[in-house]
């Protein structure tokens, strides 16, 4: 089954969108925001060393972006099918760069989470330090969350930017190379080269996901960097600078620099160059990534979409890499695994609403979800209600017509959820 086909203007307009975005409210600069980094540079593997490769997971060390005049290194976790004993006879492997959080930092058990799935996988730090080495329980599987907590992290000796609030934001009167969203994408395209090179990978199969503050900064990487095949932002996300993001304050609180850093380092700026397949995870009540804001940011990709929704999705780094939809999305683009299904735009038929879809995996339920509430959207209470599939379209009650925001999920027999766009009345 498949959807009608999309209309040539819907195809434009996120285009025309991004010209106008970065036109208004930005000052006039020579380069556009992709230009801000050197791709082709970066694109190059980068030298590095290996620190460790005993047990599963391996431990390596690669050269970064100079920081305020003196050259960094950048530490990573890694591991594949192989490095865990897996491979089962495989020589080449799709490969994913994983991309932490704020506050967090290379984590091994999210590589040993990928490369059980099948890929080669390399985690960063994004904040010039190393972590503690893997810790394994009794059955050799890393511990949860052993690198949590800052104290079990070092500073590396030659480590770039720190991860604060003033090396994200209060960083304009700088080199670009000393700011954190510059290192922060130009290290991850240097693991990406890294990676692509390593023998027993695929580089014609890698994918990208990152969450919350590695959430947005896989919108920036998968605009900056489109070798990937398909890109995954769980919770972050652009327009930073308006509405009831958590960020907002502190870019208002940089006066005549805000519409600097907005326009080098906002996603809005540089999701509207996005060709990668991309996949939006989130949750409706998230105080750090608002839907508002989420929902504009998907609006302004051009390039291949989808949406994941769940109502009061937790925020963390373990809520963040568990949804199996993100390892299943990334499976269709490098894998050759069945995609999500893919929603249509709902349409409000007398008192239904009518969404098509297509799929390839049966569907199993659909639902409509949808609030009332005002204030904070962090704060909102949501009410959900079943909806019918019908020979491909799904059929849900129309919301109450107090009802200020609402969408359609569906969810298929391997429990994989897809939604449509954020509607907003």
């Amino acid at each position: 089954m498949s959807c009608a086909p999309r209309k040539s203007f819907q195809i434009v307009l996120p285009v025309l969108v991004c010209l106008l975005l970065t036109s208004i409210d930005t000052p006039t600069q020579a380069e556009s925001p992709l230009e801000r980094w050197d791709f082709k540079a970066l694109s190059s593997p980068p030298k590095m060393r290996w620190e460790s490769q005993e047990g599963p997971i391996h431990s390596l060390i690669y050269t970064g972006e100079p920081y305020q005049g003196h050259e960094t290194e950048v530490f990573a976790f890694y591991a594949s099918p192989s490095t865990l004993g897996k491979a089962n006879g495989q020589t080449k492997f799709p490969g994913v760069v994983l991309i932490h959080g704020g506050g967090g930092t290379a984590f091994a058990e999210w590589a040993w989470l990928w490369a059980n799935r099948g890929y080669a996988a390399i985690a960063m730090d994004l904040s010039g330090r190393r972590p503690i080495a893997p810790l394994y329980d009794a059955a050799g599987v890393p511990v949860n969350g052993q690198a949590s907590r800052p104290q079990t992290r070092t500073r590396l000796e030659k480590g770039g930017p720190e991860q604060g609030g003033a090396e994200k934001f209060q960083c304009m009167d700088a080199e670009k190379t000393d700011d954190w969203p510059y290192h922060a994408v130009a290290s991850c395209v240097r693991a990406h080269s890294l990676l692509r090179s390593f023998p027993e990978v695929d580089p014609s199969r890698t994918g990208v996901t990152g969450i919350s503050w590695g959430g947005y900064t896989t919108c920036l990487v998968a605009s900056v960097d489109s070798r990937f095949q398909a890109a995954v932002p769980v919770y972050g996300c652009g327009f930073l600078y308006e509405g009831e993001s958590v960020q907002k304050p502190m870019i208002d609180a940089l006066g005549d620099k805000r519409e600097e850093w907005i326009a080098a380092y906002d996603p809005s700026k540089l999701l509207c160059h996005c060709q990668v397949p991309i996949l939006f995870v989130n949750g409706t009540n998230d105080v750090h990534y608002p839907m508002d804001s989420y929902q504009k940011s998907f609006d302004v990709v051009p390039g291949p979409k989808q949406m994941r929704m769940e109502v009061k999705m937790p925020h963390s780094h373990p809520s963040g890499w568990a949804p199996q939809e993100i390892g299943l999305f990334i499976d269709s683009h490098c894998k050759n695994g069945a995609p999500l299904a893919q929603l249509g735009t709902p349409e409000v038929v007398d008192q239904a609403v009518h969404v098509p879809c297509s799929f390839t995996v049966p569907l199993k339920s659909a639902a409509l979800h949808y609030t009332v509430d005002l204030g904070p959207r962090s704060k909102r209470e949501w009410v959900t209600v079943a909806a019918e599939i019908k020979n491909g379209t799904i059929v849900a009650p129309r919301p109450p017509r107090d009802a200020n925001t609402w969408f359609v999920t569906v969810v298929d027999e391997r429990n994989a959820m897809s939604s449509t766009t954020i509607q907003f009345h």
